[in-house]
């Protein structure tokens, strides 16, 4: 069953060592101002800086993200696709060749996500508010 979402795409993380020079970098070669933001409850110690965006508007986002669990580098940014429930989405991992890395879970006002490895390898995110 095909979603009713045209573009999957909805969030993408940034994993850094050094937040500030990290910040600095992306204001500057994108003559843009990031946006403070909270972490959600839950999520261990974790400190983001948003990426612009527009309330309310057709567009994605993303943030740049320190944590100790993920370390910057090769294959360090995730992009999370989105959807009308993880869990549909993620039922179908397995059977197309991937592994659910990190099962649905709830962001709290945020929604839920999941993590999974596809076909090549590549850790990738669903998104979704139910």
């Amino acid at each position: 069953m095909a979603t009713n979402i045209s573009n999957p795409f909805t969030w993408v993380e940034i994993y850094v060592e050094d937040m500030s020079r990290a910040k600095l970098f992306y204001e500057t070669v994108f003559d843009i101002q990031m946006v403070p933001m909270d972490a959600p409850d839950g999520m261990g110690e974790i400190e983001m800086i948003s990426f612009p965006w527009v309330e309310n508007e057709r567009n994605i986002s993303g943030a740049l993200v320190k944590m100790e669990s993920i370390k910057p580098g090769s294959g360090g940014t995730i992009v999370y696709l989105a959807c009308t429930d993880c869990a549909i989405e993620e039922s179908r991992i397995v059977s197309a060749g991937g592994q659910v890395f990190q099962p649905k879970m709830p962001l709290g006002e945020y929604g839920f996500c999941s993590l999974f490895i596809d076909s090549e390898g590549n850790t990738v995110g669903l998104y979704s508010m139910e």
